[in-house]
């Protein structure tokens, strides 16, 4: 899910349908469970602020641009403030990077899980965790339990859905790319052909300009929308995760990263210790409850 604040997922870019193509052929690779794969150098050490990263004594996290809240603040991540810019600082922490040693860098949301080497040292950008993308990137375990949600234009046909079934004839959008994409597809079913956005922004006009009748992105960024941004349009509910584990939002490396391990832990101590929630409870405590659509 990623709407100037982002749109839809996060999920989550100038990128194309067939970037995504190319992932698909990419070998499986085996994994560690369900939420996360550290295939990783099993023999690396976790030595705070001396870990093998892109630039000595720096640690270099990606983002896209512009960086939308709720997720970041005033679109400059490097402030510390917004979801993922504090759990990135958190993250750079624990691994013994205080923020001075942080370096930010832009890039695309779908170029940042693509195959091939990667030009940072973890990616936070509202990224699912999938096995599909497993194939071609490392994911930290996940940092933020996240669900998708519809929004549409208040008034319309498509705000007074209250299941799957009302939303099927339906015309809707998302980012290329995001999971809110993979729910219209695998979830919805629609009748007719979703409409996809390489931008969120995009997506976002589409809504309410009355190209399509309605659009999925994750729910903070929902919330966030509705109550800043395209004020005539409400949350018409959320989707059911759906298989037995939820969707997860992870950090992304390279594959193979000898980083992934040291990462990992640091955001399972960071859960562990109750600094996510904390975190999640000062910049994500609008995303609630919402209609539940079965």
């Amino acid at each position: 899910m990623h709407l100037a604040p982002r749109v839809l997922r996060r999920a989550v870019a100038g990128a194309t349908v067939a970037l995504l193509a190319t992932a698909v052929g990419c070998a499986p690779q085996p994994e560690a469970d369900a939420s996360a794969t550290s295939s990783g150098s099993t023999g690396t050490t976790c030595a705070k602020g001396e870990l093998a990263t892109k630039t000595a004594g720096k640690l270099t996290i990606a983002t896209d641009e512009p960086a939308y809240e709720p997720w970041f603040k005033d679109d400059k991540p490097s402030n510390g403030e917004g979801f993922e810019s504090a759990v990135a600082y958190a993250v750079a922490q624990r691994l013994g990077y205080g923020k001075s040693a942080v370096v930010w860098q832009s890039v695309p949301f779908n170029k940042a899980f693509a195959p091939g080497e990667k030009t940072f040292d973890f990616d936070i950008n509202q990224v699912s965790i999938s096995d599909e993308r497993k194939k071609a990137v490392d994911f930290s375990s996940g940092y933020y339990d996240v669900r998708q949600a519809v929004i549409a234009l208040k008034g319309t046909k498509a705000a007074q859905a209250t299941g799957i079934g009302d939303l099927r004839g339906l015309k809707l959008g998302a980012q290329v790319g995001t999971t809110s994409l993979d729910y219209i597809d695998d979830v919805v079913k629609p009748t007719r052909e979703a409409a996809v956005y390489a931008k969120n922004d995009q997506a976002k006009s589409a809504l309410k300009n009355g190209q399509v009748d309605a659009i999925v992105t994750d729910l903070p960024t929902a919330f966030y929308i509705t109550a800043a941004e395209v004020t005539d349009a409400k949350i018409v509910g959320q989707f059911e995760n759906q298989g037995g584990t939820p969707e997860q939002f992870g950090l992304v490396l390279d594959k193979g990263s000898t980083l992934t391990s040291c990462v990992t832990d640091a955001v399972d101590a960071l859960r562990k210790d109750g600094t996510l929630a904390k975190i999640e409870q000062r910049w994500l405590s609008d995303a609630v409850d919402a209609p539940v659509l079965k």
